[in-house]
């Protein structure tokens, strides 16, 4: 497995691939893989010759308060998982080989980041835009995968590829989940002993919406709002919980017949931020 430092480096190697005629299947992430980082994987060995994973922990995508100093930095243990999901080059830049000290260009999104996760997090889509662009930019894959956890996420980049026509093809590979629900985060390892036993609680209330939903509920207001205060009760915090159009990102007020929903939310608890999501087609 090839370990690369440099634009330059990551370059050379995926130079030499395409030139044995090699499709290359790319999955970028900020380290600390965990098994929903391994699907990912998994699912790029399968539609392509050979994988490359970057590692970089995105400072663009970080808010000035939140978590970049903090957060999980593992890059011997990543590496030892590439290598053992058959991953043939792996990018792990410095910020300096990514940034330059003073940006004069920048990336804007428009209504796609106003509710969800950009509703309260200014500037989080722009940096993940911008690093994607770059990363794209840089390895020129054939295939990229993202995880459903991040849906917004996904959908995003999805225009950013249409709009900017890069020669990509997007997958999104299902959530990976603990046994009791929990979807799998680099950020819960935040989580103290009694909070991780409180944590499946969005999962299932994600779930118990999502029954009524399939049931005939159409205008899922009062719903909601008895959902949050339940989750309220038990500890969390509520960010966003919410049905949104998949189109628009947009909430939906009510339900129709052969659309296709987000139903979202995020929560703190204690110090973790969590994010889960099912997609429902009616």
């Amino acid at each position: 497995m090839d370990v690369c430092k440099t634009i330059d480096e990551i370059r050379g190697v995926i130079k030499a691939y395409k030139k044995e005629g090699k499709s290359v299947g790319f999955v970028p992430t900020m380290g600390a893989l965990h098994e929903g980082h391994l699907s990912l994987i998994q699912i790029a060995k399968e539609q392509s010759d050979v994988v490359v994973v970057s590692i970089f922990v995105n400072p663009e995508q970080f808010g000035p308060n939140e978590d970049f100093e903090n957060y999980p930095r593992e890059l011997q243990s990543d590496l030892d998982k590439c290598e053992s999901e058959g991953v043939a080059a792996v990018f792990a830049p410095n910020r300096d080989d990514i940034y330059d000290e003073k940006k004069f260009i920048r990336i804007e999104v428009d209504e796609l980041n106003r509710n969800m996760c950009g509703g309260s997090r200014p500037g989080f889509f722009e940096g993940i835009l911008l690093i994607v662009n770059k990363l794209f930019n840089i390895v020129e894959p054939d295939v990229a995968v993202f995880g459903q956890k991040d849906i917004q996420q996904f959908l995003i980049i999805n225009q950013m590829v249409k709009e900017f026509n890069h020669e990509v093809k997007l997958l999104m590979a299902p959530i990976k989940r603990a046994n009791d629900g929990l979807a799998l985060s680099s950020r819960n390892k935040y989580l103290s002993n009694e909070e991780r036993e409180i944590a499946p609680g969005l999962y299932r209330t994600l779930t118990y919406i999502e029954k009524q939903i399939r049931g005939g509920v159409d205008t899922p207001k009062l719903l909601l709002d008895h959902q949050k205060s339940e989750l309220e009760a038990k500890g969390f915090k509520i960010d966003y919980l919410n049905v949104f159009d998949k189109k628009t990102l947009q909430p939906a007020k009510v339900l129709k017949k052969s659309e296709e929903y987000i139903l979202a939310g995020a929560v703190w608890l204690g110090k973790t931020r969590l994010i889960d999501n099912f997609l429902i087609e009616l």
